[in-house]
């Protein structure tokens, strides 16, 4: 449920995760303020395209603009999904079951917010990652990879992310990263940017993983100046499983994730809030 105020509202969530009877729940109950209110939902909705097919059909018959960008789980080629397609032709696949619902995605034109704390545009990316946010010690990919095959701890995108028809997991990110950079330097100069990915632009949120070599699957140096270099007003991204606000060079960074039902169920607060990223709020963890 959103609540936080009268009139339009720009909210986001991503992480939801529906594979998890729980958390489909959540998705159920999820409703906007206002008639007017847009929802940003930074991937990872679910393994299957039925489910994430579901899930935005439901939000978007709710919300006045739903905007996704994928994570890692959409883009897996999982067994248990009817839809087997890997690699560019998945992502393109589920981009046409969004245009079908209505819904925004990274390869639409960034649409603009106009109500309170606006204009901005919002930008959903899907850039990915390249193995450059590297544990410590370690200076190249394959030194990371048998630390984190050593402590155990490894993304399954290792064996169900498949890159096709780029040679590897890292040469798409650096081609959606070069296309995106063309698309945001047509942007106008003085307009503010809601940047939306599920893989944040920046490394420090990943300082407080519990393991820190999962930091090699949640993103690239290569976008590390881009709050900087762009006139971004809010990052929102998920992916970690770990929802709070940070600060970085006076940006403010959100993470917007539900997690898994083991996660949530932990927390102090009731699970599956949106989280609110315009107007902004005194307190940014509200």
């Amino acid at each position: 449920m959103a609540t936080g105020g009268d009139g339009p509202q720009l909210w986001a969530i991503s992480d939801l995760h529906i594979g998890y009877a729980e958390n489909r729940d959540l998705v159920e109950g999820m409703r906007p303020g206002s008639d007017e209110d847009w929802l940003l939902v930074a991937g990872d909705v679910a393994e299957t395209v039925e489910d994430v097919r579901w899930a935005l059909k439901t939000l978007a018959g709710r919300f006045a603009r739903v905007i996704w960008t994928p994570g890692n789980h959409e883009l897996w080629t999982h067994p248990s999904d009817a839809v087997t397609l890997r690699g560019v032709a998945r992502y393109d696949h589920l981009v046409e079951q969004c245009r079908d619902l209505g819904v925004l995605t990274p390869e639409d034109p960034y649409p603009v917010w106009e109500g309170p704390g606006g204009p901005v545009a919002v930008a959903p990316l899907f850039l990915l990652y390249d193995y450059s946010f590297l544990p410590p010690g370690c200076t190249t990919k394959e030194e990371g990879l048998e630390y984190a095959y050593g402590t155990g701890v490894v993304c399954t995108d290792e064996r169900l992310l498949h890159p096709d028809p780029y040679p590897t997991r890292e040469d798409w990110c650096r081609a959606r990263v070069a296309e995106t950079e063309r698309r945001l330097a047509e942007l106008p100069e003085d307009l503010p940017l809601i940047p939306v990915t599920h893989w944040p632009l920046h490394r420090h949120p990943t300082e407080v993983l519990r393991y820190p070599e999962f930091a090699m699957w949640c993103g690239t140096v290569l976008t590390d100046d881009w709050h900087r270099a762009y006139p971004v007003r809010t990052m929102v991204y998920g992916h970690l499983h770990i929802p709070r606000t940070t600060w970085q060079d006076g940006v403010r960074f959100e993470e917007v994730s539900v997690g898994y039902p083991r996660e949530w169920r932990e927390r102090p607060v009731p699970p599956g809030r949106l989280r609110r990223i315009l107007p902004q709020m005194a307190d940014p963890q509200g």
